[in-house]
């Protein structure tokens, strides 16, 4: 349906993770609950080896971990250090549960066009490296 989604809960199992931010990684225990096969993507310029979760892959082979340049994609297009979309945009291409056409129809319909079609652009780069898994995983 269209209503917005309000409930503020926590997910306690969820099926993917998005890190925004790679100082969380050993801060918090970020991946307890995580589903065995779920995909993580993180907010990182560094290969997903470089990060440190030897251990975690170690310990639960099946999670896809990826790593993706959000920021500096966003600084690119956007100007400003926003990885929202660009998570956002390489969510849709990793889970293949929404497309890049309604990514950007989202952007446009929220967005003033100028704001909506520089989003847009890293939207379109982060699915692109995404979907083609031209990202560290």
């Amino acid at each position: 349906d269209d209503r917005p989604i309000r409930p503020r809960e926590p997910v306690m199992e969820p099926d993917a993770l998005i890190v925004q931010d790679t100082t969380l990684l050993h801060q918090v225990d970020l991946f307890n609950g995580v589903r065995p096969a779920a995909i993580v993507l993180i907010n990182s310029t560094r290969p997903v080896e470089d990060l440190g979760l030897e251990s975690l892959q170690q310990r639960r082979p099946q999670l896809r971990i990826v790593a993706l340049p959000a920021t500096d994609i966003a600084v690119r297009h956007v100007g400003r250090a926003v990885p929202n979309v660009p998570l956002l945009a390489a969510f849709a291409a990793l889970t293949r549960l929404i497309g890049i056409d309604s990514v950007i129809a989202a952007l446009r319909d929220k967005f003033a066009p100028r704001i909506a079609e520089v989003n847009a652009a890293a939207a379109r780069e982060a699915y692109a490296r995404a979907a083609g898994e031209g990202v560290h995983a």
